[in-house]
């Protein structure tokens, strides 16, 4: 058991295995930054959606209360 720990720290403590940790810690930040962008993009394109949504009800409103004023 020894032996295996000793050869981890070896492993461990290599210029090679440091820069590996390096490049995958970089590519979890990458990814969680890529998700965390499309999550915020597809929140704005669903709030401009409902903004459309709400300008047009209130556009209809306003027409209809102007056809109900003229009578």
């Amino acid at each position: 058991m020894s032996e295996a720990l000793q050869a981890y720290r070896h492993v461990a403590a290599s210029d090679e295995f440091i820069q590996i940790e390096k490049m995958r810690s970089k590519a979890r930040h990458d990814e969680a930054q890529a998700l965390a962008t499309a999550r915020r993009e597809e929140r704005e394109q669903r709030d401009k959606h409902w903004q459309g949504v709400m300008a047009d009800k209130d556009t209809r409103i306003a027409e209809l209360e102007a056809q109900l004023a003229k009578k």
